[in-house]
This record gives structure tokens, C-alpha cells and sequence, in this order.
């Protein structure tokens, strides 16, 4: 993988830390999904305490999915570190092991995300969307990481 895919971050900014995200938090830990989201919690690989951001949990075929729409971001380093993390909402929490998604399995499940949530994250996947081609899907999968999620409740 070239540095250029590795290193592929979207920040966001300040409305989306200072806003956005604390109020999806809010509404996430009284049990309350805006738009499917539930909060990520995850131990920092360095700091060893638990890290949380708002995630949209993907569902297909039975099976479920955490897609990075800003690329390799720190919750995605996080989690491959630690092997899984916990996702919860309102007082619910559902710990899980993570695994990463090849790049060549990716296309199906980002059309997938894109077609659930590109009203959302869209802006953040070059101009693909969830009618574009495989091809244009495949081009795109190795800035985004994928895991698999299995719940071990």
C-alpha cells in the first residue's frame, strides 16, 4: 500500500468536532440513533484510555460493517491496535472483535454505505458514489477502511 492511500485523512472540521459530533454523542448515549449512528468506542493504542466517535454501523447480508468515510483516521488505527472496541447506545453497549475488510471485497459494501449514507459522507469519496462503477468503487476502497464487526455479547 503506497503512503499515499495510508496516509489518505480527511480532518474535520471545527462545526463537525464542536458540533456535530457532540450532539450526535448526546443523542447516542440517551439511547437516541440520529441517522443509524451509534458511538465507537475504542482504547487508544498509546494512551491505553478509551477514545469514542460517532460511527453509522453497516448492515449486509446478515453481517456488520465499519466503514472509515474520512480514510485512516485515528479511530481506525485505534481499532486495528486493539482488535475491537465496544459500540454503544444509550446504556446499551455491544463489544465486538474487528477485522479488516481486503480491498477487493470493499466495492460491494462501499456502495452499500453510500447508498445508506451519502448525504452524509459523500463529499469525502472523490466524486464515487453508489452508482458508480466497480472499477470506480475499487479505486477508492484502499483509502477507506472496512472492518467486519462481530458482536461477542
Amino acid at each position: 500500500m503506497g503512503a499515499h492511500v495510508v496516509d489518505h485523512v480527511i480532518k474535520p472540521g471545527w462545526f463537525t468536532v464542536n458540533v456535530f459530533n457532540r450532539l450526535v454523542a448526546s443523542f447516542n448515549r440517551r439511547g437516541i440513533s440520529l441517522f443509524g449512528s451509534q458511538e465507537l468506542a475504542v482504547r487508544g493504542r498509546k494512551s491505553g484510555e478509551w477514545r469514542r466517535t460517532p460511527v453509522n454501523l453497516l448492515t449486509v447480508n446478515g453481517r456488520h460493517y465499519l466503514v472509515a468515510p474520512r480514510g485512516h483516521v485515528q479511530w481506525t488505527h485505534n481499532l486495528r491496535a486493539a482488535g475491537g472496541g465496544e459500540l454503544r447506545l444509550g446504556r446499551a453497549t455491544r463489544p465486538f472483535t474487528a477485522t479488516d475488510v481486503p480491498d477487493e471485497e470493499k466495492p460491494v459494501l462501499l456502495r452499500a454505505y453510500l447508498k445508506r449514507w451519502k448525504s452524509q459522507v459523500g463529499a469525502f469519496f472523490d466524486g464515487v458514489g453508489p452508482d458508480s462503477s466497480d472499477d470506480e468503487l475499487g479505486r477508492i476502497a484502499p483509502k477507506h477502511p472496512v472492518f467486519r464487526v462481530t458482536f461477542t455479547d
